[in-house]
């Protein structure tokens, strides 16, 4: 009985994760894609996506739900990158200049995003989704009125014959900030996979020598490694992955040292003083507020960290393969949807969430949008659908998963009120 509860448990968590998984292997399947370019296409969004993704871990720990206000630290990224394209700074030294003025702008802006969202307590997803849209209305007025005219910038960047910013700038050639991170170093997928792997089981071994997990889990752990490790040494898996004429997959190393990076920081930063405030604030603010924690002031910091982290994100997102351009009015669009969206697919919920969730629902996410519109195109004879199909998974998933928490919710208050009610029968 008790693992029948468990089970349920656990099926009614992730729920979401499950459904994906299933629709990934179907539509994967029935789009008769080749299973190569699959794979090369998920991992360059997963080099692009990840980092903002993870962006999100820290406000959702702190109770303050998806900070769909990420998309106003892209846009915070996308003013340094106007100003670094503008000035003519290329390369690396481009990028970490542009990091350079997203870190006070998305500090700024974060500030004044969290003192808002601390006067809308209870209703911060939905707050924050506002609060990007109504940013929209200023950074277009940035771009097309006071960049150009109040603020100068080279004509290169400028629409011609008047103010404001062209609608498209390309980062490759001359401004040399294509690839600028990712062209740096390259290490073959299976490589980083097998090496990863044995990490993996070193780390679960010391952590169970140190005491800090069981014996069942380092087995776990271990034999996990083993087995993924296992199954790419296969000769047929290995030459499914890299194609058949043999193009072998590989990892930009600074960007994947970076994702993991922000991993470790997330992680980190949990077990220190801060992180053990944005916990007690997540899981009750009376109680964090009785204890001498100031609670918005924690809840501005997780959202301040969130932005810069998301603008961070946006830089890697714009520099990345495959992207070469950079649309100055709408590249910041669809930033918190999309994010928001994966993250919930890997298993987290409003008020919880980790790296791995967010690093699987980015890898589950980001398949469906690769294979939809061949999939539909196969089994509704019209690749349109698959358009639709990808706004309706990205609305849907949101949609569930805030049901969920309200249903979630709602049922621990009548546990906690008919458990109430028992303790009074018997006092009483």
């Amino acid at each position: 009985m008790r693992e029948q509860n468990q089970l349920k448990s656990h099926l009614e968590k992730y729920v979401v994760t499950y459904l994906f998984i299933a629709l990934s292997v179907l539509f994967i399947i029935t789009s008769g894609l080749d299973i190569n370019y699959v794979a090369s296409q998920l991992l360059l969004r997963l080099n692009r996506n990840a980092f903002i993704v993870l962006a999100l871990i820290i406000p959702i720990i702190a109770g303050m739900g998806i900070n769909f206000a990420i998309t106003i630290g892209a846009m915070a990224a996308q003013i340094g990158l106007l100003l670094v394209i503008s000035w003519g700074i290329s390369g690396v030294p481009g990028i970490l200049l542009a990091a350079a003025i997203t870190l006070p702008l998305g500090s700024l802006f974060g500030f004044l995003i969290g003192k808002l969202l601390n006067k809308m307590k209870g209703q911060e997803t939905i707050g924050s989704l506002i609060l990007g849209y109504f940013a929209n209305g200023a950074y277009q007025l940035l771009f097309l009125f006071i960049f150009g005219s109040i603020i100068p910038l080279n004509s290169n960047v400028t629409i011609v014959g008047a103010s404001g910013v062209q609608n498209t700038l390309n980062l490759t050639g001359s401004v040399g900030l294509y690839t600028a991170v990712d062209g740096i170093a390259h290490i073959p997928f299976l490589l980083a996979l097998y090496i990863s792997c044995g990490v993996l089981a070193l780390l679960t071994v010391v952590q169970y020598l140190r005491k800090k997990i069981s014996r069942k889990k380092m087995l776990v752990g271990v034999i996990a490694s083993v087995l993924i490790a296992g199954i790419f040494l296969i000769p047929a898996v290995a030459n499914t992955v890299n194609g058949s004429h043999g193009r072998e997959l590989k990892l930009p190393l600074v960007t994947w040292l970076l994702i993991l990076g922000l991993c470790l920081f997330n992680s980190t930063i949990m077990r220190t003083r801060l992180g053990q405030k944005f916990r007690a604030v997540g899981q009750n603010q009376t109680v964090a507020n009785a204890s001498g924690i100031n609670v918005d002031r924690t809840r501005v910091i997780a959202i301040m960290i969130s932005t810069v982290l998301a603008g961070w994100g946006q830089i890697m997102f714009m520099q990345s393969e495959g992207i070469g351009t950079f649309q100055t009015y709408a590249a910041h669009e669809q930033v918190g949807l999309y994010a928001g969206a994966a993250i919930l697919v890997g298993g987290a919920s409003i008020d919880r969430a980790t790296n791995l969730q967010a690093l699987i629902g980015t890898f589950l996410f980001h398949s469906l949008f690769i294979t939809a519109q061949s999939a539909s195109s196969a089994m509704f004879g019209n690749s349109v659908i698959g358009e639709y199909f990808r706004a309706f998974l990205s609305y849907g998933v949101i949609a569930l998963a805030l049901i969920i928490y309200a249903w979630r919710t709602n049922r621990q208050r009548k546990a906690g009120q008919l458990n109430l009610a028992d303790r009074h029968a018997v006092k009483s």
